[in-house]
């Protein structure tokens, strides 16, 4: 079965990437939405033009496409991506673990389409699934903030098992998402599984709004590394 995969350069479309690949099944095609809302309502939006670099190191080919970002209207903009596949796929897959919105409408999508809507991630507990990622050899950074708690020091942060405690902690003190699936992080995978090569980055700039007290770590350049 082929499938293409929604990838946004974050943790969980990468890590459901590598769980349908892990069990056979063959990622024909890579799809990057590049929002031109910061605030897209389906999008991640931090780094995401930095996607065509992990479908290199994957050896992919990428269907790429720019959105406004409008609520609904950015919906069209994806089914037009999908639509370049429809006849070489069987199915999609997404990352989308707790919202009904995202996964609602790729699913409808798909359906229209008369394809798979493939979610590996779906409902999956949070804490849990960020400790797989680790055991499974990735490696992420966070380059985005915007939730109490989460600090300009956050920002180029790489996700271990002491920063899982410190969001379990900031989790049962302020409420929010360990796997920051309320948008109170993003992250960028610089190494999986999946990849040939490694992503290192090589110039990065934080911008930080003190009055929101949210920021972005903007990756300026990056290197292809071999692997040991």
């Amino acid at each position: 079965m082929k499938l293409a995969s929604l990838l946004s350069g974050g943790k969980d479309s990468l890590y459901a990437t590598f769980l349908v690949n892990q069990e056979g099944y063959d990622i024909a095609y890579i799809i990057n939405i590049i929002s031109e809302n910061p605030d897209s309502y389906m999008f991640h939006v931090p780094n995401a033009n930095l996607v065509r670099y992990q479908a290199k190191s994957m050896g992919i080919p990428l269907i790429e496409k720019t959105t406004k970002g409008e609520k609904e209207a950015e919906l069209k903009d994806l089914e037009d991506a999908i639509r370049k596949v429809r006849f070489r796929v069987d199915g999609i897959v997404s990352g989308a673990v707790m919202s009904t919105y995202q996964k609602s409408r790729v699913d409808a999508i798909c359906r229209n389409f008369g394809l798979l809507s493939i979610a590996p991630l779906w409902m999956r507990n949070p804490e849990e699934l960020l400790r797989d990622m680790l055991r499974a050899g990735f490696e992420i950074m966070i380059t985005a903030v915007a939730a109490e708690g989460l600090t300009e020091e956050w920002l180029g942060r790489k996700l271990d098992e002491r920063c899982i405690d410190d969001l379990m902690k900031l989790n049962k003190k302020h409420g929010i998402s360990i796997n920051g699936e309320g948008g109170e992080y993003e992250t960028f995978v610089l190494d999986c599984p999946l990849f040939h090569k490694k992503i290192e980055i090589t110039d990065t700039e934080k911008i930080w709004d003190s009055r929101t007290r949210s920021g972005v770590l903007r990756i300026n350049r990056i290197e292809m590394v071999e692997k040991e």
